[in-house]
């Protein structure tokens, strides 16, 4: 028996061999080049210690505003994304001929690359786009803007691209969460009297509650490492207005500071530890209960 046990696992030394290589070492590493000067400019590495990191948070205020763009961009994308997929998983939840093809045009975007996403929407959103024309058109030029160079928009605008681009994802997922409920409950519940309103309170609710979770997790954590979207629209421009975490690791790379960018990414990898340890305690603690 216990040559079998070992046996079987012998088929597992080369995967874990190959995640080893790839993630676990360079992961560490990255650890390690965080807390060193190490720059294009320098050929000798020095250890530094935390000087890194105290860069970040106390002697750079474009740092801390990536940090704060960031945070915002995912609070706020993280609730726009559930709550309008929740409100298409149930409309499409419901027995209507065109159903399957709404479910297909509402999906599609996120089968889109970010990259493309990115370079289309510069397009739209641009002083004389589609969207501004569109506005002209039907008489409200007064909310025209310059979409990505607008400082009072710009961020507003790069949420609400990602947003689109997201949304027919959870709203599968919330999808997939209703059909699971038994039909049998909204039957019985409306012998009794109750309404729509009481059947999303106290059935639909409780019982998507795990599904909701998962979709906030994911969203959560999918926000904190964005890059794409904001890479493609507005490479953290106007200034520093759209600047979030990985968009300054990118740049801190192409200039050299090997250090530095090593340090923002281990702020970003914390930053999501972090959260989603604790979503998953929330969710630990919601199942128990």
């Amino acid at each position: 028996m216990h040559y079998k046990k070992l046996y079987s696992r012998f088929f597992l030394l080369p995967a874990f061999a190959l995640y080893t290589i790839f993630f676990i070492a360079p992961a560490f590493g990255g650890f390690y080049y965080a807390l060193t000067d190490w720059t294009s400019i320098r050929p000798k590495i020095q250890y530094i210690g935390l000087e890194n990191f105290k860069e970040i948070f106390y002697s750079s205020n474009s740092y801390m505003l990536s940090i704060y763009n960031t945070l915002s961009f995912t609070f706020f994308t993280v609730i726009l994304k559930v709550l309008i997929g929740l409100g298409l998983a149930l409309l499409l939840n419901e027995g209507f001929k065109t159903k399957k093809a709404l479910r297909t045009i509402f999906f599609i975007p996120y089968t889109l690359a970010p990259i493309i996403v990115g370079i289309v929407f510069v397009s739209i959103l641009g002083p004389h786009g589609p969207l501004n024309m569109m506005l002209e058109y039907i008489g409200m030029g007064q909310f025209a803007y310059s979409w990505l160079t607008d400082k009072s928009v710009v961020l507003g605008s790069t949420m609400g691209v990602e947003v689109w681009r997201m949304v027919g994802w959870n709203m599968v997922i919330l999808l997939a969460g209703l059909q699971t409920i038994p039909k049998d409950y909204y039957e019985s519940s409306s012998i009794d009297g109750a309404g729509r309103w009481k059947q999303f309170i106290h059935i639909t609710i409780p019982y998507l509650m795990p599904t909701l979770m998962i979709a906030t997790i994911l969203n959560t954590i999918h926000g904190l490492r964005v890059f794409e979207i904001i890479y493609a629209l507005t490479n953290g421009g106007p200034g520093s207005l759209t600047e979030v975490i990985h968009t300054q690791v990118f740049k801190e790379f192409s200039m050299g500071r090997y250090g530095m960018s090593n340090a923002l990414a281990v702020v970003a990898f914390t930053f999501t530890l972090l959260v989603a340890y604790f979503m998953k305690r929330v969710t630990s603690r919601e199942e128990r209960g």
